[in-house]
């Protein structure tokens, strides 16, 4: 195993690391969505069939990618932290569930806005639509579970295996529009494959996507900073910290 990977072992490194790329991951953030925003809605040229309407892709679709992702990352996290008892691998399968839940929130609501003009309804029960709220529900059974179990250890534990079970529901999510015949449009674009969009339209795209993982990459490492020092307050190094910031 790589050193950087025992180094995420220990709660106090996390911390210190997660403080200096902050402010790279925030400012990126901050830069491609604005950025990407601009040239969506001013630039980006309107579809030959939806006309305006079509701009919400620029939020749906980066959505939709990162709570499949958000997911992903806590069913690792929560394989890593029941194969290895990391602890710090345990606080971030915790801290992606409200953040993973929140976006499959954004991604369902700009689904049905987009789908009202396009389908003519606001909710329909296609394949991808509901393997995407019960993406939705499984993020809300970790958070009960890790609400309901007192101990740490249990709910971690309890957590995992959840996250883990579900996880067959992201090819779902994935593939559902081939295996089956829905209203729901094809991928928009992958990593395979030439977009099917001229590059004024999926290129700001690609840079709503990036500033979307950056977003999560600052609220994981925000939530992640006080989980970790919340758990680990009896630590020194953590009395330390809130002397030093309190003087």
């Amino acid at each position: 195993m790589p050193r950087w990977f025992y180094q995420l072992a220990s709660p106090r490194w996390c911390y210190d690391i997660t403080g200096k790329l902050l402010p790279l991951f925030a400012w990126a953030a901050v830069l491609l969505l604005l950025g990407g925003t601009a040239w969506a809605l001013a630039f980006a040229p309107a579809d030959y069939q939806q006309g305006n309407s079509f701009r919400i892709i620029y939020i749906h679709v980066p959505s939709a990618i990162l709570a499949q992702s958000c997911y992903m990352l806590m069913a690792i996290a929560g394989a890593v932290g029941l194969i290895w008892k990391m602890k710090v691998a345990d606080m971030v399968a915790k801290c992606c569930a409200p953040i993973g839940a929140s976006i499959a929130v954004l991604a369902l609501a700009t689904g049905a806005i987009w789908g009202k003009p396009t389908w003519g309804a606001w909710w329909v029960w296609d394949a991808r639509l509901t393997s995407m709220l019960i993406l939705l529900f499984l993020y809300f059974g970790v958070m009960a579970l890790n609400s309901a179990i007192e101990n740490q250890t249990t709910a971690a534990q309890s957590t995992a295996v959840l996250s883990l079970v579900g996880l067959v529901n992201i090819p779902i999510i994935k593939y559902s529009v081939e295996w089956w015949n829905t209203l729901h449009q094809p991928a928009t674009f992958t990593l395979t494959e030439k977009p099917a969009m001229p590059v004024e339209m999926w290129m700001p795209l690609l840079i709503m996507v990036i500033g979307f993982y950056c977003f999560f990459a600052v609220a994981m490492m925000l939530r992640l900073r006080n989980e970790i020092v919340s758990r680990e307050r009896r630590s020194g190094w953590v009395r330390e910290l809130i002397q030093t910031q309190f003087r």
